[in-house]
């Protein structure tokens, strides 16, 4: 990464799959949580730099509906590296102006968690350099199943007709429906997999595989992928001029 970026051109929006914790740290015999907690200290520098490439909006994959199937002490362990983070990046994330969102179903996280978390959406909730959404305890399909169920029972209600379910309609009970669709999902570590991560707002989205796992993945790749990306024709099914 050079001294001085440039603004990107059409990547409003990058949502991050950031895999390769656990395997970072087992290929240097280490415990999992320790790559865990390696790559947490990735998020900080690439949240940093995406203003300055122009990207508005980063949605980053920490913790998937499927992961309570780890072992219970990595999964302890993760939801304390998760307590930790917002106490201690909190404060530099309010004052670099960045707005805090979560989306994921809060009910299966600790109290002490879920008033973290609603903390600091409260504390940052004026900002406007960069959203940052974190998706905790965040499956698709997990969010559609909501989804529809708050629709079906709004329509029970009689508040929903039918001929009201668009795709902009569904696009109010998700999880997501404060944010654009995503431009560009990269997912780190070599799995060539979306691994239950916005479903329904992907679909139009250009993906990047890269190779790096998520501990050594710098905010140079990260620029380097972006600004790679920038440039595409994205016709959305409609034939190029």
């Amino acid at each position: 990464m050079t001294g001085e970026t440039e603004p990107t051109r059409n990547i409003n929006h990058v949502a991050v799959i950031m895999d390769g914790n656990g395997r970072w740290a087992t290929r240097r015999g280490l415990p999992r949580l320790v790559g865990h907690r390696k790559g947490a200290s990735r998020v900080r520098e690439i949240v940093d730099l995406c203003p300055d490439i122009g990207v508005k909006y980063l949605t980053l994959y920490a913790f998937s509906t499927e992961n309570w199937k780890r072992a219970e002490g990595e999964v302890a362990g993760l939801m304390s590296l998760f307590r930790r983070y917002i106490l201690k990046e909190a404060k530099k994330l309010h004052e670099n102006r960045v707005r805090v969102r979560f989306i994921g179903d809060r009910t299966r996280l600790d109290r002490k968690l879920i008033d973290l978390m609603a903390s600091l959406e409260e504390k940052t909730a004026g900002n406007d350099h960069l959203n940052l959404t974190i998706a905790l305890n965040y499956g698709g399909r997990d969010e559609l199943t909501r989804a529809i169920r708050s629709l079906t029972e709004d329509a029970a209600e009689g508040r929903v007709a039918p001929e009201d379910v668009t795709e902009e309609s569904i696009g109010f009970y998700l999880d997501t429906r404060y944010l654009p669709d995503p431009d560009l999902v990269i997912r780190t570590s070599g799995e060539q997999r979306i691994s239950n991560f916005l479903l329904w707002q992907s679909a139009y989205a250009e993906y990047a595989f890269v190779e790096t796992l998520w501990p050594d993945f710098s905010a140079a790749e990260f620029e380097d992928i972006v600004k790679g990306y920038s440039g595409r024709d994205r016709r959305f099914g409609a034939a190029s001029a």
